[in-house]
C-alpha cells in the first residue's frame, strides 16, 4: 500500500507519484494517463471561453470536440474491454461529438462525470483479464481486454495533444491586453 511519505506533489506527473500501487502495472498505468489528461486539460483550458471552446482556428476541430471524444471514446472502448457491443446511444453520442454551440459547464460536467465513471470501470479489471480476447466493432476486430485498455489511455493522451495545440492557437489569437493568457 502507498503511504503518505512516498506520495509525491502534484508538481509531478502523476505515474511519478507512487499512488495507484494497489492495482497492477498495466492497470495504473491506464489510470495514470486519465489523470494526466485532466491535469493537462485544466491546465490548457481553464481560462477559455464558451466561443474560445468551440473555435476552430484553421480548420482544426474545436477543443469542445476533444473534450467531448475523450470520455465518449473511452466508454466505447472500455463496453468492447468489458465484452459488450455498443449501444444506440453510444452511437449517437459519436455522431454528436463535433456538434457546436458547447458550454464550458456542459463540456466539463460531462468530462468530469465520464472521467470518473471511465476510471472506476478500469479499476474494476484484474491483471488476469488483460490477454482475455475481445472484439472490436461490426467487424469483430481481435484485440485483448488489455489491448483495450493500453487504446484508452493511447487514444486519450492522442486527443490531449492534440487539445493542447489548439489551444495554443486559440489563446495566440487573443489580444495582447487580455490578461488570462497563460505563460
Amino acid at each position: 500500500m502507498t503511504t503518505e511519505s512516498n506520495i509525491q506533489t502534484k508538481t509531478e506527473e502523476p505515474w511519478l507519484r507512487g499512488t495507484l500501487t494497489e492495482f497492477p502495472a498495466a492497470i495504473r498505468a491506464v489510470l495514470h494517463a486519465l489523470e494526466s489528461a485532466k491535469e493537462d486539460i485544466e491546465r490548457w483550458c481553464a481560462s477559455l471561453t464558451d466561443e474560445e471552446l468551440n473555435a476552430r482556428p484553421s480548420g482544426l476541430a474545436p477543443i469542445a470536440f476533444h473534450l467531448r471524444h475523450m470520455g465518449r471514446s473511452a466508454d466505447r472502448l472500455l463496453t468492447y474491454a468489458e465484452g459488450n457491443s455498443i449501444g444506440e446511444n453510444q452511437i449517437a453520442q459519436l455522431k454528436a461529438e463535433m456538434n457546436p454551440g458547447a458550454t464550458r459547464s456542459e463540456l466539463f460536467a460531462e468530462l468530469n462525470s465520464r472521467f470518473a465513471t471511465n476510471s472506476a470501470r478500469v479499476r474494476s479489471f484484474s491483471a488476469e483479464s488483460l490477454d482475455e480476447p475481445r472484439n472490436v466493432g461490426r467487424k469483430k476486430l481481435p484485440t485483448s481486454v488489455g489491448g483495450l485498455l493500453v487504446h484508452v489511455a493511447d487514444h486519450t493522451q492522442h486527443h490531449v495533444g492534440e487539445l493542447i495545440i489548439t489551444s495554443k492557437v486559440v489563446l495566440a489569437q487573443r489580444p495582447l491586453s487580455d490578461s488570462r493568457d497563460l505563460d
